[in-house]
């Protein structure tokens, strides 16, 4: 019975959507423990350490998700699951010779950026000062290393998404984060600052090994091929250089945004990541984990030439995304401060740190419905086998961002470098949205229209509901306390949340019909 159940969840779409939500949900909280224990550790006196520490990612992010990133998430699947159902052993000799050029050609960037990062570096965080920009450097070439292995378990992540085997892919994240956790507690007793570094590398390995075997369980096993001609991997290249084009657009804009901040206030490239990632919870949770899971059926409903199969994919789970993103957005926004206080108010996290943070997370909040739809709608590209258009739209999205954070930084300081952010995000969303409705044609418009307009109007109900509960329960409490903060955000939380679903129920919303379909296909793979 229970292998029954296993089956169903590791081998379907839907359970696949199952296993990466969850994981996704746990992979974040993970996270989120990961950001309490940076924030514990290294803010207040020590924010500095915070702002070397995540400007030291960017170097080799921009090798890692240029390269790697460009041709898994955009040109990788689509083609090997195409090859494989043909030819199985044709489709493992082109990962590997995949696996094998990306290698050498990350090694040898990786050996490049190691030696020059201290000329590279500064030129990134002008704004820092000297020490600052030392540990940075230092930092950074720790990290170039966990490049390396990322490349390999990314690799083995596309062959276990286009098998749709998500229990190990969607773990990974998890014990990524755990190697940085162990970094934190107790790799800088033994080597200091630079044992956050250190933990990123041991995240990386970890990430790894974890779905090693059950990509072995597919057959796959690694072979020295480099079949340069082979038409199969001339496709998956020839897809991926606008993705990568698009790639490195993206990562200049995150570069720029690190060199406005190291030019602003102390902290402000720690509190811009810190609300990042508090952000980067629900739309993964919300917005990439059901994207991933759609990715394979676009893929083959596109393949077999089935694109009402398609529109009704798409408009389904638009729908699904934006029913739980709205009213999250709204409750984020409301009890930002509260949220911050909860998960990263301790230890040398001081109340400035927290209205820092709290403040920028505000601004990310306005675009979390756009940046949680982007990963659906360009995979929906992907699947069309164009990456060119969500290339060509991110660099004008990126372009806006660049100018919109550089006048808004100089007004606002790092509040206007997310306010820019997000503004770009929705514009990025819209037009891609657009352009996908010209190419594919009718895509449920008047469902899609119907439901944005439905979820926000109730949505807003709701918020001004949770603003009066926020006022009501603040008095009672000792707003002061963890306990009293704990108290009024899960109040608020649980009343406002659970009026947004019982009105949707009571007006029967399709979109509830669209979760109650989603649950009964659950409850149906565990009987």
């Amino acid at each position: 019975m229970l292998k029954k159940i296993w089956l169903k969840l590791n081998n379907t779409t839907i359970g696949g959507a199952i296993i990466i939500a969850f994981f996704s949900v746990l992979s974040k909280i993970v996270g989120l423990l990961r950001e309490r224990l940076l924030a514990v550790h290294f803010a207040g006196n020590q924010i500095d350490i915070l702002d070397s520490y995540y400007a030291a990612f960017k170097l080799p992010d921009i090798v890692f998700n240029t390269l790697v990133l460009g041709a898994l998430s955009s040109a990788f699947v689509p083609v090997f699951v195409r090859y494989l159902h043909r030819n199985k052993t044709e489709a493992f000799r082109i990962a590997n010779s995949l696996l094998n050029t990306l290698l050498v050609i990350i090694f040898i960037l990786t050996i490049i950026g190691i030696i020059t990062a201290d000329k590279i570096v500064p030129l990134l965080v002008p704004g820092f000062d000297s020490a600052k920009t030392i540990l940075t450097v230092r930092l950074t070439r720790i990290m170039f290393v966990a490049v390396i292995f990322f490349t390999i378990s990314n690799v083995l992540s596309g062959l276990l998404n286009s098998f749709r085997k998500f229990f190990t892919f969607s773990l990974a994240p998890i014990f990524y984060n755990l190697g940085i956790i162990i970094g934190i507690i107790f790799l800088t007793d033994w080597f200091g600052v630079d044992g956050l570094a250190w933990g990123v590398v041991l995240g990386s390995i970890l990430h790894l090994l974890i779905q090693l075997p059950e990509v072995i369980a597919t057959g796959w096993k690694w072979q020295p091929l480099f079949a340069w001609r082979d038409k199969g991997v001339r496709k998956i290249f020839k897809l991926m250089l606008p993705r990568t084009f698009g790639l490195a657009v993206n990562q200049v804009n995150q570069l720029v945004i690190v060199i406005i901040a190291s030019t602003l206030a102390s902290g402000s490239i720690a509190y811009f990541n810190l609300a990042n990632n508090l952000q980067s919870f629900p739309i993964s949770v919300f917005g990439v984990s059901i994207a991933l899971a759609c990715f394979p059926v676009f893929s083959r409903a596109l393949a077999d030439k089935n694109t009402s199969q398609f529109q009704e994919s798409f408009s389904v789970n638009f729908r699904r995304i934006l029913y739980l993103i709205v009213p999250a957005s709204v409750l984020l926004l409301l009890l930002r401060a509260q949220i911050v206080r909860l998960i990263l108010g301790s230890g040398s996290f001081t109340w400035r740190d927290t209205i820092q943070t709290a403040q920028t997370l505000g601004f990310f909040a306005l675009s979390l419905f756009a940046q949680s739809l982007l990963p659906l709608i360009t995979r929906s590209f992907y699947a069309l086998e164009d990456t060119k258009t969500p290339v060509l739209v991110s660099l004008g999205s990126v372009i806006i961002n660049i100018f919109l954070a550089i006048t808004l930084g100089q007004k606002i300081g790092i509040f206007g470098v997310a306010l820019a952010y997000s503004i770009a995000s929705i514009i990025n969303m819209v037009v891609l949205l657009i352009i996908l409705r010209l190419r594919v044609g009718y895509l449920d418009d008047e469902k899609l229209a119907g439901a944005a307009i439905r979820i926000g109007l109730l949505s807003i109900f709701m918020g001004l509901t949770a603003y009066l509960i926020m006022r009501i329960v603040a008095p009672l409490v000792n707003m002061r306390t963890f306990i009293g903060i704990l108290i009024q955000t899960t109040t608020t939380i649980i009343i406002s949340g659970g009026l947004y679903l019982w009105l949707s129920f009571l007006f029967n919303f399709p979109e509830v019909q669209i979760i109650k379909n989603y649950l009964a296909k659950y409850i149906k793979i565990f009987k």
